[in-house]
């Protein structure tokens, strides 16, 4: 009799029985995957009911979830000393019912960054991001990093920077963040802040350009350029010209590059449609604030798109992303007037956690890979302005700022 009930366990057709090799194992957020040791692959869907499924309520008392060197969860129960691969709530685990099928698209305004990330382990990978330490950035950085990544906040006031790390490890103690020193009105400090991490030999897997100034007074920076025009475009251009090698050997990678739908009101050729750097860096007399920004995120899409075409061969994709109408972020301090527009229409404009999701998609979603010279708005793609799409104003800007870095570079090391 016994043989026969072993044999009968053997030749079981239940559902939820894992065939010969499968393993069941669960990520950081408690989504259940199934891992096949024959083929060395893993899924969501189980290989028999193709049916996903999370595990339900809080690790048991006593137990806490680790993470190995090659990003794999394992589970330490302290009481008996003991570490295992499986989570001790796989028997309390309940199905995930596919949503019906709807003309809906997966993600819109409403998303969250957080919501993008669900499920997702994010750990082994390492992000820059620029201007982290408050607003956008810094959600977009605290998501991340709350799902397994190493996060870089590259931000110019390393006391704020430092701050935000802390808020992020207040959440998860055990997240990868540190802040470094990064000032994109200096070409100097680019390049220490390249040679730093460099230093750290860390690959790089996701540059978000997310830094960005927005309606300052005329003034020059410490390199002799309108302070909008370098912050916002040519520091970052600089940026990953210092870090393309790295990108390169880290394939695939992806730079996402926050630009505005403020792109749209501007333009940067002059009459007979060449290139005019006039506009991009005016003299005094000629600028204004608000027409500086929007040229500066219609260079940050051209770059993108130019960045996309030249690396995408060595598996670098490149997207431009809008993240939100008049969001209610440090961007607008400079001037009481912008304050005061910004604060009245706080109540109908998205959350920061909102205003990190289209970033935090075209950093990490899966049907991303390999696509790239793209712009999003809201989770989608959408066209950008046909100035942005023009493919020689976009090389036109790449040779001159190329041009621009050169004779300053060359200046410092003389």
């Amino acid at each position: 009799m016994a043989a026969l009930k072993y044999a009968g366990l053997d030749d079981t057709d239940s559902e939820e029985e894992l065939p010969p090799g499968w393993e069941e194992r669960t990520t950081k957020d408690g989504w259940v995957y199934y891992a096949n040791h024959l083929e060395e692959r893993t899924q969501w869907d189980h290989p028999k009911s193709g049916k996903r499924k999370r595990v339900a309520g809080d690790l048991p008392y006593g137990w806490e979830q680790e993470t190995d060197a090659n990003g794999q969860v394992y589970f330490v129960d302290h009481i008996n000393k003991r570490t295992t691969y499986l989570d001790p709530r796989l028997a309390f685990t309940v199905e995930d019912s596919p949503a019906k099928p709807s003309a809906k698209q997966k993600y819109d305004g409403s998303t969250t960054a957080m919501e993008i990330l669900q499920g997702r382990d994010m750990s082994g990978k390492t992000v820059i991001v620029t201007g982290a330490n408050s607003g956008i950035g810094f959600e977009t950085a605290k998501s991340l990093a709350l799902h397994g990544a190493h996060i870089i906040l590259a931000c110019r006031n390393m006391v704020r920077a430092n701050e935000a790390v802390q808020r992020i490890l207040e959440e998860w103690h055990k997240a990868k963040a540190e802040a470094m020193t990064l000032d994109l009105a200096s070409i100097q400090s680019i390049r220490d802040f390249a040679d730093a991490f460099k230093s750290k030999n860390l690959p790089l897997h996701v540059l978000i350009c997310n830094a960005a100034v927005f309606g300052l007074p005329w003034q020059l920076t410490e390199d002799g350029l309108e302070s909008t025009f370098q912050v916002n475009h040519l520091g970052h251009f600089y940026l990953i010209q210092l870090l393309k090698d790295v990108l390169c050997r880290s394939a695939p990678a992806r730079v996402v590059m926050v630009s505005s739908e403020s792109h749209r009101f501007t333009e940067i050729n002059d009459s007979s449609g060449k290139l005019d750097f006039n506009m991009l860096s005016p003299p005094k007399k000629e600028y204004w604030a608000m027409l500086a920004y929007n040229r500066s995120k219609l260079c940050n899409i051209l770059v993108s798109n130019e960045l996309n075409r030249r690396l995408s061969p060595c598996g670098v994709i490149s997207n431009a992303v809008h993240p939100g109408n008049m969001m209610y972020s440090s961007l607008h301090r400079n001037w009481w007037v912008y304050t005061l527009l910004f604060t009245l229409a706080r109540p109908f404009t998205k959350s920061m956690q909102q205003g990190a999701a289209t970033t935090v998609y075209c950093a990490t979603a899966p049907e991303l890979q390999g696509l790239g010279g793209m712009y999003f708005n809201n989770c989608c793609r959408c066209l950008p302005s046909l100035e942005a799409q023009n493919d020689l104003t976009a090389a036109a800007l790449w040779e001159l700022s190329e041009k621009l870095i050169q004779e300053r570079v060359g200046r410092q090391g003389k």
